[in-house]
């Protein structure tokens, strides 16, 4: 399950201020609603798997991209919903 961080927790846990964050945010580098989303106007929550895959793959947007979409592949609302069971099936 992937695990949404506060500023100061992906701060500590990715090694970097929270202003590079800002920063790379701002700056397009980190995708909102992918490596970031906005809870509200004052209260942001960092991805830190894919942030994380990012910083190993910053020189390697393929493999990057990889990781993107199995992200989003995982997510509930892509998922298949089971068959509906009729009385045939049964």
């Amino acid at each position: 399950m992937t695990h949404f961080a506060s500023k100061q927790e992906a701060s500590q846990y990715l090694k970097l201020s929270g202003t590079t964050l800002k920063r790379y945010r701002l700056q397009g580098l980190l995708i909102e609603g992918i490596h970031w989303v906005r809870i509200n106007s004052r209260c942001i929550r960092y991805n830190l798997d894919l942030i994380q895959d990012w910083l190993h793959n910053r020189h390697d947007p393929i493999a990057h991209q990889r990781a993107i979409e199995i992200y989003q592949a995982n997510l509930l609302s892509n998922q298949r919903k089971p068959a509906k069971r009729t009385a045939r099936s049964r």
